[in-house]
């Protein structure tokens, strides 16, 4: 019987990444940066941020895995903290969440744009390569949008089926950013359903 995890512990897994992945994170940033680096780990991204960028805030919810961090860059503030709790700090550009396991997208993006932040800088959305997410970007609900491939500020992903004739190779390589999608719905609905079972 496969174990389920709660929020928490999935918030709290340290799954650290390659070189190749880090750098399409560093390839993303601006000197004039002020990062947060959401789930820091080992500080083995955090550190490489703070030689490019003006400061980086490093939150780490696990203390073991940060561990007793010495002789860190002065522009590298560590944090133990939880994130989803955490007030963040008002003078970020641009978030960084590299967790493809992450549960809470939706909260992160709306903290971070809350704070200031203009972009976030993830691989937990579609769960594989690193994008950069633009958080002042007009998005469209998934009803008003075509055919194509979609992501949402929630973090769902996916393909709104249409016709066959109306596909091009180009709408191939397009992803509609979205405010709303069947994830959001879903969740939408799950969420009244619990509302109403606890009344009972």
């Amino acid at each position: 019987m496969e174990a389920i995890l709660s929020e928490s512990a999935w918030e709290s897994m340290h799954a650290p990444y390659d070189q190749p992945t880090y750098q399409a994170v560093l390839d993303q940033l601006r000197w004039s940066d002020v990062v947060l680096d959401i789930g820091a780990g080992d500080l083995r991204l955090t550190r490489q941020m703070a030689g490019i960028v003006r400061k980086v805030y490093a939150i780490e919810i696990n203390a073991g895995v940060m561990g007793q961090p010495d002789q860190l860059p002065a522009n590298l503030i560590p944090i133990r903290a939880d994130a989803r709790t955490l007030d963040l700090p008002f003078d970020i550009t641009a978030g960084v969440l590299m967790m493809r396991h992450c549960t809470c997208f939706r909260l992160y993006a709306k903290k971070l744009r809350t704070a200031g932040a203009t972009r976030l800088i993830t691989n937990a959305r579609w769960r594989m390569d690193v994008e950069a997410v633009d958080l002042e970007a007009q998005r469209k609900s998934f009803t008003g949008s075509g055919m194509g491939w979609y992501a949402c500020l929630c973090g769902g992903t996916g393909f709104k089926e249409g016709p066959v004739e109306d596909w091009s190779l180009e709408k191939d390589r397009v992803i509609s950013e979205l405010s709303s999608c069947p994830k959001c719905m879903q969740e939408s609905t799950e969420g009244r359903e619990t509302r109403f079972m606890e009344r009972l």
